[in-house]
């Protein structure tokens, strides 16, 4: 069974920052889209970054680009969110996902981690 298990979150004032990371053992990331969504209290869970292995393809969403950095380790099996200069809006519940099949005929599967938890305030 697949397992994303989230980590790297906490309490921190406006303008620092956090690292979060996902690991998930004994798991390939190639022909996964691998992202982090975060949900707010009250508003619906969005994706806010994404990449594709191999190759690093990112995405963001607008609201964090240029302060939200994804990136994989590979030697880790992990999925990395580097987040600078965090502000209040960013307080939330952040979830690691992996979309995808494992091969071309393979099933289509979406995994969830369980969440991490980011609250920003002074």
């Amino acid at each position: 069974q697949v397992q994303l298990v989230e980590s790297g979150g906490g309490l921190v004032q406006p303008g620092g920052s956090l690292r979060l990371s996902c690991t998930v053992p004994g798991f390939s990331f190639s022909n996964y889209v691998m992202s982090w969504y975060r949900q707010a209290p009250g508003k619906e869970r969005e994706m806010v970054a994404s990449i594709i292995s191999p190759g690093g393809s990112t995405t963001y969403v607008d609201s964090v680009k240029g302060r939200f950095t994804i990136s994989s380790d590979n030697t880790k099996n992990a999925i990395l969110l580097k987040i600078n200069s965090l502000e209040p809006e960013d307080t939330a519940v952040y979830y690691c996902n992996a979309k995808g099949r494992a091969a071309p005929w393979a099933r289509f599967n979406n995994y969830w981690g369980q969440g991490t938890h980011v609250t920003v305030t002074s």
